[in-house]
């Protein structure tokens, strides 16, 4: 089989398509992580156990420079800064926007397929993102995937298959229920604790996506 790139990050989006791309057995893959300053790093734990259920390699990448002088200004990598509450469509959410993030993780991401001679690097953007965070929409994708192709040797190309599905986070997580994902080891919330808050737009999109699948989220029936 070709060899693949899939970035993990250890949420719903990444792990949905983890299990996907795993149970097509189309390509030999390998899982990258990034720890970059985030305060969610906890999601990391639920990407190496996913990585690890799956039997996928998997490297988690430390890129502390880029939370600490790049993205500064983003209340996800700034402790003095709050995580807004609310829902993704509302003005406050773009605080959570990281500075072009999935262009730089993006292109360490290819740097690595390129390495292990790998084809394709797959991440889990979807159209729910498209509203708040710009570098999550197609035209983006296939920028960066043309850059892929254009810089490396073996001609690296970038795949969102969620975006060429046209699914959104209700349809993800209705995906990842047919593949008898356990969603009770991802994670999603923003602040990082040690239990969803329940208030930021990430924990309020994944509450309703689970709801609208007729269930709870099973973050929220854990003790």
């Amino acid at each position: 089989m070709k060899k693949a790139v899939i970035i993990v990050s250890g949420g719903i989006d990444s792990t949905t398509l983890l299990h996907y791309l795993t149970k097509q057995k189309k390509y030999d893959l390998y899982a990258l992580s990034f720890k970059y300053g985030q305060k969610h790093k906890r999601e990391l734990k639920c990407a190496k156990y996913q990585c690890k259920l799956l039997k996928v390699p998997h490297i988690i990448l430390d890129i502390p420079f880029f939370g600490k002088i790049l993205a500064n200004n983003s209340a996800l990598t700034n402790k003095n800064k709050k995580v807004p509450y609310g829902r993704y469509t509302a003005e406050n959410m773009k605080r959570t926007v990281v500075p072009f993030r999935n262009g730089v993780l993006l292109s360490l991401a290819i740097a690595y397929a390129e390495n292990i001679r790998a084809s394709v690097v797959f991440y889990g953007a979807h159209g729910g993102d498209h509203f708040t965070y710009p570098d999550t929409r197609p035209e983006f994708e296939q920028a960066m995937s043309l850059a892929g192709q254009l810089g490396t040797f073996n001609k690296v190309i970038l795949k969102a298959p969620f975006n060429e599905m046209n699914l959104d986070k209700t349809g993800i997580v209705k995906l990842g229920l047919s593949l008898n994902v356990p969603y009770e080891h991802t994670w999603t919330c923003y602040e990082g604790k040690s239990k969803p808050c329940r208030k930021c737009g990430s924990c309020n999109e994944r509450i309703e996506a689970f709801e609208k699948n007729g269930i709870i989220d099973p973050l929220l029936t854990r003790g």
